[in-house]
């Protein structure tokens, strides 16, 4: 989503001056004549940063800036003044406002003041989620589960957590069942307690044991000290065992005893040590089939599986795409210093439409390798070579070519098809850029039937370049309007 401005302005002229040039820079604008129109603005719907006058009739750009702050603390607010008093300013930025400019600002300066702000914004966002994280404070709220399936997924974690009952999180890898699991004791009794997460996969076979109960010094060789366990580094947490579907049998039965007595026998101890630990399982194996196969105890999964949830593979809920690059954006420009203010709308087109075996984390990973190489503002197709098959080679040479936009580049790309236009050779070298031109002018010719207003359009240049090129490739018009 396009970020949106909200002028606050009594004057009707600065309001259209500004919404010109910042409509310019490509963010959403919205006005407001009044403190008051303000107010009831941000309180309907959300908005990125504010532009407020300091002077106007009735409510003032102070007084609104203060009820503006009770409201939302977060918003970015500029003010404007049409006089650069010091005191004015320093009052302004007190009350939580963070740029100013004096009217009229050059569209430089307003450019440079409103991205600053989104900046500001998204640092003081990562910085309360990492607290939130560390805190073991990550709830629900801050999941982007706008799909129906996830909202299914919100409502059973809401539900569950209101009780200490065994839950089992399924989904293939890289859904986000650790996110889950916080979310689930972020919103219990529980919460602000130890979450200790464990990949019981990632485990040697000879250190299950150890890893998850405990050991008592000189229990075996190589035990020169006493070690606390996982289920006692979550005495009065929630214990998270991921992959819990790779535990060996012998580790599975001791993990039974555990669950239903509530205590743990460390390696080498004389007596057990009873520990109050919330268990949240998760695997990407179906568990009925191991049951099947002998590989996974049946009392151990009915212990395990008393709440199940499942966790829906991204290509099930695409509508979540746009929001998860754009926090994802949001988290990498902050942790590298990068000002990426969007993904294009073809971009987001592209990513929406790919089916993410990975899932979440594939996305993750591609968004921060294009976040870390993009040279502009937006993340385009090109920044997405392993999705789109576009290179930024590419892009470049036709950009510096002038006379074929990047959508007609985009083109060749097929959309995830079988390229119409071939940009490798035989030799899997890549073709020149006039040869792959004249056969992208040329399938446009034919795909339209030589409407060449049509073909202009959907290229992106003039009728008058694209008759130029016509010319020079000596491409046959006339023969595919006949033909069509």
């Amino acid at each position: 989503m396009v970020k949106s401005v909200l002028i606050v302005d009594d004057d009707p002229t600065q309001r259209r001056l500004l919404q010109a040039v910042i409509e310019k820079q490509g963010y959403r604008v919205e006005t407001a004549e009044s403190g008051d129109a303000a107010l009831d603005r941000v309180a309907s719907s959300p908005v990125d940063v504010m532009l407020l006058d300091l002077i106007m009739p009735g409510m003032d750009g102070m007084e609104t800036l203060d009820a503006v702050k009770k409201r939302l603390p977060d918003l970015p607010v500029i003010v404007l003044t049409a006089s650069g008093g010091i005191e004015t300013v320093v009052s302004a930025m007190r009350a939580g406002a963070v740029d100013f400019f004096v009217k009229p600002a050059s569209p430089e300066r307003i450019a440079v003041s409103i991205r600053n702000a989104l900046k500001v914004q998204t640092l003081s966002g990562e910085v309360q989620r990492l607290t939130r994280k560390a805190a073991n404070m990550s709830g629900f709220a801050d999941m982007i589960a706008s799909a129906a399936s996830m909202q299914q997924v919100v409502r059973l974690g809401e539900r569950a957590a209101q009780s200490d009952i065994p839950i089992l999180v399924t989904g293939d890898s890289g859904v986000g069942k650790e996110l889950v699991a916080q979310s689930i004791m972020a919103a219990s009794k529980r919460a602000g307690g130890a979450f200790v997460a464990v990949n019981c996969g990632a485990i040697p076979e000879n250190l299950v044991e150890s890893t998850l109960f405990g050991h008592e010094k000189g229990s075996f060789t190589g035990a020169v000290g006493k070690h606390m366990g996982k289920f006692q580094e979550a005495d009065g947490g929630t214990l998270f065992l991921d992959e819990v579907g790779e535990l060996p049998l012998d580790m599975q039965v001791k993990l039974l005893r555990a669950l239903q007595e509530g205590e743990v026998d460390p390696v080498g101890s004389k007596r057990p040590v009873k520990v109050n630990t919330r268990i949240i399982s998760a695997t990407n194996r179906d568990l009925t089939e191991l049951v099947a196969a002998g590989a996974f105890r049946e009392d151990l999964f009915y212990r395990l599986n008393v709440f199940p949830i499942e966790v829906p593979s991204l290509r099930s809920r695409r509508e979540d795409v746009p929001a998860l690059v754009r926090h994802f954006i949001g988290r990498f420009n902050a942790q590298e210093g990068k000002s990426i203010v969007d993904a294009a709308p073809e971009t987001h087109a592209l990513l929406s439409s790919f089916d993410w075996p990975g899932n979440v984390r594939q996305l993750e990973n591609a968004v921060f390798r294009a976040v870390i190489l993009a040279d502009s503002d937006y993340l385009t197709p090109a920044d997405f070579p392993q999705i789109s098959g576009l290179t930024p080679d590419i892009q470049s040479r036709a950009a510096v070519a002038g006379d074929i936009s990047p959508a007609a580049v985009e083109l060749m790309t097929g959309g995830g098809e079988p390229a119409p236009v071939e940009i490798m050779d035989a030799g899997g070298n890549l073709r020149s850029l006039e040869d792959i031109e004249r056969d992208l002018i040329e399938f446009a010719i034919e795909t339209y039937a030589g409407r060449m207003s049509e073909v202009a359009r959907r290229l992106g240049v003039g009728r008058s370049t694209l008759y130029r090129k016509v010319r020079e490739y000596d491409l046959d018009v006339e023969g595919v309007r006949a033909a069509g």
